[in-house]
């Protein structure tokens, strides 16, 4: 599984030439926004930006390129779409950083800090929610237990390079894991903690992924704009018995596909199944 999850600071911005003008045929078939698109796609590919560095503006780009703002926003969405740039609420539009490789997701136990940590990459957990609440139908459903049975649910920012890439929610029967609810899992793996603590480790799963659009508060929470193009993951994770014990529900940033192949330790390989319900 692929996921492109870092973006520096704006240590600088990149700049045009002043006055540039960039050359757009009008009497082209082609619709403007798409010469634009081409255009920025060049100097994309080029010297002139880096990863990691916020892009001039849409004001600048429409002097450079002597067009409306709706032109030069469809084709800022368009390259935002496909992982070529972000566009951060409230910072501005900057260069995409290179994809960081993670397998971990899809078919393996190994959860994301574990996955993270073995390929030496710097990873951040911010703790929105952790508290104890009635399971509700929908996730009692999913843990097969009633809708009054109590759970953990533990609301986390993930974030590598400094730069949020996933925001997840996890709900586990208290009964399963009393202690969780006081646990510190800032610098720990959830399920680090779970096998440590209980012995209980993942057997099997069933896991769900699907492309959505970014709500407000995700948004919010990862620093990009309403309505940016997500994944969102939905899993049940179950013990050797059978019994679930995880019911996750997260979303991640959209430069992110699904990466299947051989697992090299047979310890860390699970049954997962991918698809629609």
């Amino acid at each position: 599984m692929l996921m492109s999850c870092q973006f520096r600071k704006a240590r600088r911005v990149a700049r045009s030439p002043r006055r540039a003008r960039h050359e757009i045929d009008r009497n082209s078939p082609l619709p403007l926004y798409a010469q634009v698109r081409r255009g920025l796609e060049a100097r994309l590919a080029g010297a002139e930006w880096r990863p990691g560095d916020r892009i001039p503006g849409e004001p600048e780009l429409c002097k450079e390129y002597g067009v409306s703002r709706p032109v030069i926003r469809q084709a800022l969405q368009e390259l935002a779409m496909e992982g070529a740039i972000v566009r951060r609420k409230g910072l501005g539009t900057f260069v995409a950083e290179p994809k960081v490789v993670s397998r971990s997701l899809v078919h393996s136990l190994v959860g994301f800090y574990q996955d993270m940590e073995q390929r030496g990459l710097a990873t951040e957990t911010r703790v929105i929610e952790q508290t104890l609440l009635p399971a509700g139908e929908k996730i009692g459903a999913r843990l097969r237990t009633d809708a009054l049975t109590p759970v953990v649910k533990i609301s986390r920012v993930r974030s590598v390079g400094g730069h949020p890439v996933v925001l997840v929610n996890s709900y586990l029967p208290y009964a399963l894991c009393p202690s969780l609810i006081q646990a510190d899992l800032r610098h720990q793996s959830l399920y680090a903690f779970l096998e440590q603590e209980y012995g209980l480790r993942i057997a099997a799963g069933r896991r769900e992924i699907e492309a959505v659009l970014a709500s407000d508060e995700e948004g919010r929470l990862l620093e990009v704009e309403r309505g940016a193009p997500l994944l969102r993951l939905e899993s049940v994770s179950f013990l050797e018995d059978g019994q679930p014990m995880e019911y996750f529900n997260g979303v991640f940033l959209s430069r992110f596909v699904v990466e299947l192949g051989r697992q090299t330790n047979e310890d860390d390989a699970v049954p997962m199944r991918v698809g629609q319900s």
